[in-house]
């Protein structure tokens, strides 16, 4: 008995203490008022960072303009690429390695002008490559890419963030 209370207490101070040294969940983040209705200029709409930065928009209270006119804020997506390259290859000249790159580049205007310059951002992560996994190895690079996606989107984010 004694040990569930002493148990809950310390959770609680925990909580308490967590709580007042201002942590929060990655991934929270505040967009300024200009940001409120944003709409993003892509030209492919179904691309794994397009999908992100959305939700990492709505994530950070943006609502979505289907419209640029009723936009405060235009984010346009200039470029928004991903591939692979061989990294390393073994003795018997296959490929031993690969590296998942991803390269976004992006600005960011309203109705005054230029918020953000365009800027170039490229991620990139490498992985093993097995020959007796072919599909696994293919399933590893699209989680890779699905993840590279992801942290475009919050970089990109984090820097509407400071507007």
């Amino acid at each position: 008995m004694a040990v569930r209370i002493f148990f809950r207490l310390s959770l609680l101070v925990f909580a308490t203490t967590l709580g007042a040294c201002g942590w929060h969940l990655q991934g929270r983040v505040q967009l300024p008022a200009v940001m409120a209705v944003t709409y993003v200029d892509s030209q492919d709409r179904y691309t794994d960072f397009d999908r992100a930065l959305r939700e990492s928009l709505r994530a950070a209270g943006a609502q979505l303009a289907k419209d640029r006119r009723d936009a405060t804020a235009i984010v346009r997506i200039h470029e928004d690429r991903s591939g692979q390259r061989v990294l390393t290859v073994s003795a018997r000249n296959t490929p031993a390695e690969y590296e998942v790159f991803y390269v976004i580049e992006y600005s960011v205007s309203n109705q005054s002008g230029q918020l953000i310059e365009p800027q170039r951002i490229e991620l990139t992560r490498d992985y093993s490559y097995d020959t007796s996994a072919v599909l696994a190895k293919q399933k590893e690079q699209a989680i890779l890419r699905e993840a590279l996606a992801r942290d475009l989107a919050a970089l990109v984010v984090r820097r509407l963030s400071a507007l």
